[in-house]
């Protein structure tokens, strides 16, 4: 429900209910003050609040209209749609004109996920509001629920005709172009829209978007110029001109562009590490190191960060330092299996195995199968004598990458390691079908049995085959 933004009397009429609340005296209220103070109430969360607000207001004034739909608003929140839909009926049977009795009977149907039914009811309410715009809104987001994108668009667009500050509208707008691939009709869309605003920095920021997706960089970073014009306070149009200035390696530029929000509002860990990655790009070693240091400090939640850090390090081939940093990391979220991949990959550049081979285990565990997780824990393994384990690694492989030559000749090696010959065997003829070149595997990782007189006998009878 719409109400006028709280004034004087209103803050008045609030500070009576809540003393009322306090001492248990029972002051009256006129139904106005009741759905100003429920309206306070829900503005700022206050569920709790709103529906003691909305049950005395009914006590007072049983037959207002309107503090019986902040009841229905409540029931709808709470999910008792049955109930809520009962008190619709009832009060449509009193009052079959007040568009709000259609608009919550749709919001009830769009929570049943019947959209479709949704919108016949918004239509309905179209016809006798007189604020269109929010209703063209709420058909707006109906259609997006069908995921119809095209209706969708053009219900947004009619909620901006009907008022040019609707920047939820836009970008709305703006997502349907998006979703439908649309870039350059996006891009048309905003010049009109332009024309008749041109200080808009929401649109001019839009704009620069979209040419980012064409890889129009120039224009883009006109468009984030105009949107700096147009409001010179915008953290957005700098951020967004900073990673512009970065694809055309201008890394001076963007520095001094992602640092004048830092002096906007509170610095963002974004801006921190982009400004690390400038001075790292510009091989400014001690400032790179500074920024990424107070990016993780400003947001140790921030994954981006530690990765910079670790990644700074392990550049620099100081894996001891990388190794530091990533076990912070893992401190703070150890279901990240970007931090798991890093950790076994330094432990691993130790030639510490065990820790290596726990790294490389969860990474898998938290569902990176990558091909090569896999291979490089089995090869870990085998140096640390664990061939079951390796084995069963393998196995696991296998069965996202069946028919993979790099499994089959090291399942060979293994089977014949621990005295399956007719397993190594299976899979060694199995190797040399599929790939005969990674026969290396074997040379390299198990050159031992090389030496057997059947294992010699399959490869040489896969060659006179291959001839």
């Amino acid at each position: 429900m719409q109400l006028p933004p709280p004034n004087e009397h209103n803050n008045v009429s609030l500070t009576r209910f809540e003393s009322m609340l306090k001492t248990n005296n029972v002051l009256f209220f006129d139904s106005d003050e009741f759905e100003d103070i429920i309206h306070h109430y829900l503005e700022n969360g206050k569920i709790a609040l709103a529906k003691k607000a909305t049950k005395l207001g009914l006590e007072q004034h049983p037959s207002s209209t309107n503090l019986k739909l902040f009841q229905v608003e409540m029931f709808i929140f709470e999910d008792e749609l049955d109930i809520a839909d009962d008190l619709l009926n009832e009060l449509f049977q009193i009052e079959q004109s007040n568009e709000e009795i259609f608009i919550q009977k749709a919001n009830i149907l769009s929570r049943r996920d019947k959209h479709k039914e949704a919108i016949v009811l918004l239509e309905k309410a179209l016809e006798i509001t007189l604020d269109e715009a929010d209703v063209y809104s709420l058909i707006g987001m109906e259609y997006l629920f069908l995921e119809d994108y095209e209706n969708a668009k053009l219900h947004f667009m009619k909620c901006l005709e009907d008022d040019e500050t609707d920047y939820s509208a836009l970008y709305n707008i703006i997502y349907c172009f998006e979703y439908l691939e649309q870039t350059e009709a996006a891009i048309d869309y905003l010049n009109i829209f332009l024309n008749s605003n041109p200080y808009s920095e929401v649109a001019w920021h839009q704009v620069g978007k979209q040419y980012m997706i064409l890889k129009e960089y120039k224009k883009a970073l006109a468009s984030y110029d105009f949107a700096i014009i147009s409001d010179d306070r915008f953290i957005g149009a700098y951020l967004e001109k900073g990673k512009v200035l970065e694809k055309l390696k201008r890394f001076p530029d963007a520095i001094e562009s992602y640092s004048v929000t830092l002096g906007l509002d509170d610095p963002t860990s974004f801006a921190l590490l982009r400004i690390g990655k400038c001075y790292e790009k510009l091989g400014n070693d001690d400032m790179a190191l500074q920024y990424f240091t107070k990016c993780v400090e400003e947001d140790g939640l921030l994954d981006k960060g530690w990765i910079a850090i670790t990644d700074f390090y392990y550049k620099k081939k100081d894996y001891k330092k990388a190794l530091y940093f990533i076990d912070k990391a893992i401190n703070i979220d150890s279901e990240n299996v970007q931090y798991w991949k890093r950790y076994a990959k330094i432990n691993k550049r130790l030639q510490w195995f065990e820790e290596a081979e726990v790294g490389f285990r969860k990474t898998l565990e938290l569902g990176n199968y990558e091909l090569d997780t896999w291979l490089t824990r089995c090869d870990i393994l085998i140096k640390l004598g664990e061939y079951e384990a390796a084995i069963n690694n393998l196995n696991q492989a296998a069965e996202f990458y069946p028919q993979c030559a790099e499994i089959e000749f090291r399942l060979a090696g293994l089977c014949y390691y621990t005295a399956e010959t007719i397993e190594g065997a299976f899979h060694l003829k199995n190797g040399l079908d599929l790939e005969a070149e990674f026969l290396l595997i074997i040379e390299e990782i198990f050159p031992q049995i090389l030496k057997y007189d059947g294992v010699q006998q399959i490869i040489n009878n896969h060659k006179r085959a291959s001839l």
